[in-house]
C-alpha cells in the first residue's frame, strides 16, 4: 500500500516515497505523477515527514498553482523532437512514421498513447546506442547493455557493470542534449562517481557540456508532462 500524508485546507495529498539511497527528505511537485511526491531516506518517521510537509506547505502551494496540467497525447497533439515538433496525426494503415512534420499513427484513438510512446521508445534507442557506442569508443571502455525506461527521477544511468539506461524521453529534447546525457553516463565507465574527475571526463566527451546540462535542467519538466497513459 501506497504511504501519503495530507496537510493543510484545502487539503494537499502527498505521496511518500522511500528510497535507500536518500540522504534527506526532498520534495517534488512532478508533472508526470498524481499529486505531489515527497522522498524519505530509509527509517524517517511519518511525524518527522509530516513536520517537513508543515513546514513546507507555503512553497508547495505555490509551485501547485503554478505547475501547467499534463498534455495527453492524441491526434493534434504537438510533440517536440529532437529540437523540433511534429504533430500526430491519424493514419488509415501503415507503420508508425515522421514525416512532412507530422507522427502518423494508424488504429484507434484509444491506441494513439501506446503507438506514439513505442516510436519514440525505439527512436530514443537507435540514438542513445550510437551516441553511447561513440563515447565510449574515444575512451576505449566497453558498454554493457543498453536500456530504455520513462523514468521520473533521472535521464540515465550507469551500473558498475557498464549497464547504461537512458529515458526515452530524450528524444523529445534537442539532439546536442540526449547526445550530452550519452557521454554523461558513458563518463561513469571511467569515473563511477560525480567527482571533479568525471566532470573532467564529461568535458572531454562533450566540452559544452554545461549548456545541455542547463536546458535540460530549465526544460526537463516539460518533457515531462506529455501524458502518453492509454484512454478510453
Amino acid at each position: 500500500m501506497t504511504e501519503g500524508i495530507r496537510i493543510g485546507d484545502p487539503a494537499i495529498e502527498i505521496r511518500l516515497r522511500r528510497d535507500a539511497r536518500a540522504r534527506r527528505m526532498v520534495l517534488r511537485v512532478s508533472r508526470t505523477e498524481d499529486g505531489p511526491v515527497l522522498t524519505l531516506p530509509p527509517h524517517v518517521s511519518m511525524a518527522r515527514a509530516r513536520a517537513f510537509a508543515l513546514d513546507q506547505e507555503g512553497w508547495l502551494r505555490r509551485q501547485l498553482a503554478a505547475a501547467p496540467g499534463r498534455i495527453p497525447v492524441k491526434h493534434g497533439t504537438a510533440l517536440p523532437y529532437r529540437g523540433g515538433v511534429v504533430t500526430v496525426f491519424n493514419a488509415a494503415t501503415g507503420r508508425p512514421a515522421i514525416r512532412d512534420g507530422g507522427l502518423h499513427l494508424s488504429g484507434p484513438d484509444a491506441a494513439v498513447p501506446a503507438r506514439a510512446a513505442a516510436y519514440l521508445r525505439e527512436a530514443a534507442r537507435q540514438r542513445c546506442l550510437a551516441a553511447a557506442e561513440v563515447h565510449a569508443a574515444r575512451l576505449a571502455r566497453p558498454v554493457g547493455r543498453i536500456t530504455m525506461r520513462d523514468t521520473r527521477g533521472r535521464w540515465g544511468s550507469c551500473t558498475a557493470a557498464g549497464d547504461l539506461m537512458f529515458s526515452w524521453r530524450l528524444i523529445l529534447a534537442p539532439d546536442p542534449v540526449l547526445d550530452y546525457v550519452a557521454a554523461h553516463e558513458v563518463a561513469h565507465l571511467a569515473e563511477m562517481n560525480h567527482s571533479s574527475r568525471f566532470w573532467a571526463v564529461v568535458a572531454r566527451l562533450r566540452p559544452d557540456y554545461a549548456v545541455h546540462r542547463d536546458w535540460l535542467r530549465r526544460n526537463g519538466p516539460d518533457l515531462m508532462a506529455y501524458d502518453f497513459a492509454p484512454t478510453g
